[in-house]
């Protein structure tokens, strides 16, 4: 299926843009369902000394609610991350990557009001603050005037999105319409990072645990992803290792996830 097709179709459901209730929101996610078929240290940070970063957010408990706070968080800076794009002037007008990331900014801020609404609405003490936000991280990058860095990081949002949302399962396992929820916005998130992947250059998955053209401090991001067992099962011996790592991301723990969100956060 076109990505931008996919993209748009699900921009357009009514789910996302429900202001309603937490069960409405479900309700809305079940029937989305029937149409659906870094730890990590990026981008040279080893060299920065980030006293000014340290735990801005802690990790979340490992219940439900501490899964969505964690969710929120991360959402809440892609939200801002492509709106701050958008509104730079970074990303080249007129053409696909600008579609794409208009369309993927629109979904972010969707997935904010969802989780918003999940977590009890505006208001609910289990909705969690936004952070403020550093993306130059004191200065060393400038996303917001060289495009292939804010490609590059980009990627990096969006494949640790992925595997946190995944490493989140565990804590959903016991709330079958959460755990529905936060799986449905990973495959959103999937797509996404298969999507700004291919903008990049690179294939729109990871290869054993290859950074995809990143600079080597970002490798713990990937490091993990070159397992080839699932369930019980070794998939390189009937399919081949890159066949194996191809077709599963790892999960990352909530842990390694906080401390990736936490160099962003001022």
């Amino acid at each position: 299926m076109n990505i931008l097709k996919f993209i748009e179709s699900f921009a357009n459901e009514s789910l996302m843009q429900s202001k309603g209730s937490r069960r409405e929101s479900f309700g809305q996610f079940g029937q989305l369902g029937k149409n659906l078929a870094l730890a990590s240290i990026p981008f040279g940070l080893s060299t920065f000394t980030n006293s000014a970063y340290a735990a801005d957010i802690s990790p979340t408990p490992s219940t439900p609610t501490g899964a969505l706070q964690l969710a929120l968080t991360l959402e809440y800076l892609e939200k801002e991350y492509y709106l701050l794009g958008l509104q730079s002037g970074v990303i080249p007008t007129g053409g696909r990557d600008e579609k794409v990331f208009m369309q993927i900014s629109d979904h972010e801020t969707d997935h904010v009001t969802f989780l918003i609404n999940a977590l009890g609405g505006p208001g609910s003490p289990n909705v969690v603050a936004k952070p403020t936000f550093d993306f130059t991280v004191g200065g060393i990058f400038q996303p917001f005037t060289d495009y292939a860095t804010f490609l590059a990081l980009a990627q990096g949002f969006e494949d640790t999105g992925v595997r946190a949302y995944k490493g989140q399962a565990v804590n959903l396992i016991s709330t079958p319409d959460l755990l529905t929820a936060a799986l449905q916005i990973h495959s959103v998130e999937a797509r996404h990072a298969s999507e700004v992947r291919r903008l990049r250059g690179q294939k729109g998955w990871i290869i054993r645990n290859d950074r995809g053209g990143l600079p080597v401090q970002a490798q713990p991001v990937y490091n993990g992803e070159e397992n080839t067992n699932q369930a019980g099962y070794n998939t390189a011996a009937l399919f081949g290792v890159d066949a194996g790592t191809e077709s599963f991301d790892e999960p990352l723990t909530t842990e390694e996830t906080v401390a990736i969100a936490n160099l962003f956060i001022v």
